[in-house]
Order: structure tokens, then C-alpha cells, then sequence
């Protein structure tokens, strides 16, 4: 996808209704496949618009390390032209190629199979040092969940980005505080935390997950930076955002909406987003 194209879809698309229309296509998606992972979709969506939608170049890999919340990934590429309408509708279903959790090879924004929580960072890291060994200026984007910061893969490979310099690598964390099993301060402390990545060597900035142009401020003050430094974004989110029954609730981590659930939510996300 092409520098020019994106610079379209943000000239002629406000962010709020951008939020909005991939919020109502992400709930479409879930509603008709009876499915859940809604509202960990809803509290990241806005990264990706900040990041995948705007900054991601064509040579540039963006990785959902999160990947139960493919449905926004997959409405993202969608809205870039890299996953038709046809195949969007096959969602969830048999032989699709867009499964529960992003699966590879199948289209080009999804290089890697990711949801087994705590390899899309290492996976990141891979490729930001192979950038690095050939010597270009490309720019390597991971999401990840606060809950996945747990992992002991997530803390090895933040190490070895400080210790290779990799500055071309940008991460940021949907750090909405629920996990699968309850408020992640409560499973095994806040490890998405500002502290801890600074003293690794991150170069650290927290901002609102849900404001698109600040996103963009921050991420373009890191490129703006090749100081040998890797770069984190901790971005404060809302499980289920733009929903009003959803909002903060790990239950919506799992159920699935029916039809008068569904109907709230849309009427919801209209409202909210000037829809």
C-alpha cells in the first residue's frame, strides 16, 4: 500500500468518524459471526488507526501481537484496500482465511500467525535487527496487550532491543488493565508500567490510547529521533471503548452480542462518533 494512499484516506476522513465506522464494521463482524474478543478490539482499534493506518509505509511491517483482536486488524486492512469486501464477509467461517487469530500467508499485512501472547514483540524485534543489518530506514510497529507484558519472552526480547540499539523498532501497549482473569494489577502487578521499560532503556511516552492525533504526534516525535534508542508508547485505553455496557467489563473479553445487544452498541458508536 502506497504513502499516497494513505495520505487519502486521512485527508478525506476525520478521525472521529474514521473510529466510529471501523468500530461499527469491527461489531458487524463479531455480530454475525456470534463470536467474542469484542471489547479487547475496541480499546486498540484507534492504535492501529495511529500506526498501521497512518505511518506504516509498503515495505513496513505491522504486527498485532495481541491477536485476539483480529477483527480490528482486519477491519484496518480493509479500510487500506488489502482485504476485499467478499473476503471480510467470511470472517470466522469455514476456510476463511481470516480466522479468530491472524493467520499468515494469506495476505500481505499479516506476515506472522500471532495470539499465543508474548511473541509478536520477540517476532518485532527480528525483524527491526534485520533492517538494521541491511542498512535501510524502515520502521518496524508491534502492538501488544498490558497482560502479554507478563510474558518472560516479552521482557528477554525488550532486552536484547536495548542492547542492539534498535531504534527503528516502535511498540506500543493497549494498557486497558483487565486481562483473562480479572484487573492486571491484581494477577501479577502492573508490568506495563513507565518505570520498569525506562529502566531497560526504552525511551517511554504514555499518552490517551483513544486520541488518534496525539498517537500520530508521539509516533512521529520517535521517528524524528534515531538516538540508538527503541521506543514504547503506553497508550491508557477503555476495554470495550464506545460502547456504554462494554466499557471496563472483562466479560466482553468472551461473550459474543445478541441482537439487542448489538443494537445498543451500534446506536452507541453512531452517537459517540457522529456516525
Amino acid at each position: 500500500m502506497t504513502t499516497s494512499t494513505q495520505q487519502s484516506i486521512i485527508l478525506s476522513t476525520d478521525f472521529k468518524k474514521l473510529q466510529g465506522k471501523l468500530r461499527l464494521k469491527i461489531l458487524e463482524m463479531y455480530f454475525n459471526a456470534n463470536a467474542g474478543h469484542i471489547g479487547c478490539s475496541l480499546s486498540c482499534v484507534d492504535l492501529m488507526i495511529g500506526s498501521l493506518i497512518t505511518h506504516r509505509k509498503e515495505n513496513e511491517v505491522f504486527l498485532l501481537s495481541k491477536g485476539h483482536a483480529a477483527a480490528a486488524l482486519y477491519a484496518c486492512l480493509h479500510e487500506l484496500g488489502e482485504i476485499s469486501d467478499e473476503t471480510l464477509k467470511t470472517f470466522y467461517k469455514n476456510g476463511t482465511t481470516l480466522p479468530a487469530h491472524p493467520a499468515p500467508n494469506k495476505i500481505k499485512g499479516i506476515p506472522f500467525a500471532t495470539g499465543s501472547l508474548g511473541h509478536g514483540l520477540p517476532i518485532a524485534i527480528g525483524i527491526a535487527q534485520a533492517n538494521k543489518i541491511l542498512e535501510n530506514d524502515e520502521y518496524t510497529y508491534v502492538l501488544m496487550s498490558d497482560g502479554e507484558t507478563n510474558e518472560g519472552t516479552t521482557w528477554e526480547g525488550a532486552h536484547y532491543a536495548v542492547a542492539k540499539s534498535l531504534d527503528n523498532l516502535i511498540v506500543m501497549i493497549d494498557k486497558n488493565g483487565l486481562q483473562g482473569f480479572g484487573n492486571t494489577n491484581e494477577i501479577l502487578g502492573v508490568s506495563a508500567d513507565k518505570n520498569k521499560w525506562e529502566a531497560m532503556g526504552f525511551e517511554v511516552v504514555e499518552c490517551d490510547g483513544h486520541d488518534v492525533s496525539e498517537i500520530n504526534n508521539q509516533i512521529d516525535l520517535f521517528k524524528a529521533r534515531k538516538n540508538g534508542v527503541p521506543k514504547l508508547l503506553i497508550a491508557n485505553t477503555i476495554k470495550g471503548k464506545g460502547v456504554s455496557y462494554m466499557e471496563n467489563k472483562i466479560e466482553w473479553h468472551y461473550l459474543p452480542m445478541k441482537p439487542e445487544n448489538y443494537e445498543i452498541a451500534i446506536s452507541d458508536v453512531k452517537n459517540n462518533y457522529n456516525q
